[in-house]
């Protein structure tokens, strides 16, 4: 069994994928800055990067073997004013694949022979055998041949002491998702795993991150480190308190993100308190301390269904009378 299984739900098992190719969707630079620096030196940032998913499609072809890789392709200008293409690819899967470099060696002369361009292929690559260490692309045959190099990145090698602490002290947000990614990788126990993933939304508000980020912060990592019910429950009491302790306003970021995993078997009562607490800070937010008082104690007593649906109407109340009917 793999640690992926042996710290989650096997009827849910995590998905990859989409948290990278949101990921780096949202923090190219980062993601640039952060593992491939010396590319990111090169390129003109005063000119947005343009995400070219359809082309990629129009390109790739569905691997037989199955999703594998969380793929992008984004052009950018370089700073000598030069357009190029930079395909990335991210593997995903806790297996080595001995194709992996003629897959990057195919998208390659794809591209190049698609649109007559510079590509500069990258490898992320986030399995966990620590052999696996595919650079380059080879072919020989009666003197004519091929040798095709990629930079690559292997996320395992961050796992030492000295790269772990510098992924905590860096500035760059996108080393918290290079953590979350790592974490829940190696990570056979499922406690450590909640323990891990309470200390990156911590290290968010301790640097003082704005709200937005947080929340998109939070979604890729929910994503990627994914939890046994009680103790995503668990989980969330304690960002519960944790917010309160940084007097976040309005809901909390893991309904703000979109995530309800509330009503789970022998910790409703406590995520009923959490909701209850939630929507009485909402209420001061938006009306005022004397409502809070008026509805306190209904809010308190209320079941969790009923919360669910009271914190669903607030944010587009008029009156407190909008929500309550």
């Amino acid at each position: 069994m793999t640690a992926d299984t042996q710290a989650t739900d096997t009827s849910d098992k995590p998905d990859y994928d989409s948290p990278w190719k949101e990921a780096l969707e949202r923090f190219f630079p980062e993601f640039l800055a952060l593992l491939f620096l010396a590319i990111y030196d090169q390129i003109d940032w005063r000119v947005a990067p343009e995400f070219l998913d359809k082309e990629l499609q129009q390109i790739g072809g569905n691997s037989p073997r199955g999703r594998r890789y969380a793929d992008k392709l984004v052009r950018v200008r370089a700073k000598d004013g030069s357009d190029l293409y930079v395909l990335i690819h991210v593997e995903v899967q806790g297996d080595a694949e001995s194709d992996f470099s003629a897959r990057m060696f195919l998208y390659q002369t794809r591209l190049r022979d698609r649109y007559n361009i510079d590509v500069v292929s990258l490898a992320v690559l986030t399995d966990t055998s620590p052999s696996f260490r595919p650079k380059s692309f080879r072919h020989a045959r009666w003197g004519c041949g091929i040798v095709f190099r990629f930079p690559m990145v292997k996320l395992l090698d961050y796992t030492t002491p000295e790269r772990w602490a510098e992924l905590e002290a860096s500035d760059n947000v996108f080393a918290l998702v290079v953590m979350a990614q790592i974490r829940a990788k190696v990570t056979d126990d499922a406690e450590t795993l909640k323990r891990w993933k309470f200390r990156l939304m911590r290290l968010m508000y301790e640097r003082g991150y704005e709200r937005v980020l947080i929340e998109e912060l939070f979604r890729i990592i929910d994503w990627m480190v994914r939890l046994p019910e009680k103790l995503e429950a668990e989980f969330r009491q304690e960002l519960y308190a944790l917010e309160e302790q940084y007097h976040m306003p309005y809901v909390t970021t893991v309904e703000q993100a979109g995530i309800e995993k509330g009503k789970i078997l022998g910790m409703e009562q406590g995520v009923q308190q959490g909701e209850a607490r939630t929507l009485l800070r909402q209420l001061d937010q938006k009306f005022g301390p004397e409502v809070v008082q008026t509805h306190r104690e209904r809010i308190e007593q209320a079941e969790l269904a009923q919360l669910d649906t009271w914190l669903g109407r607030i944010l587009s109340a008029e009156t407190p009378e909008t929500i309550f009917h």
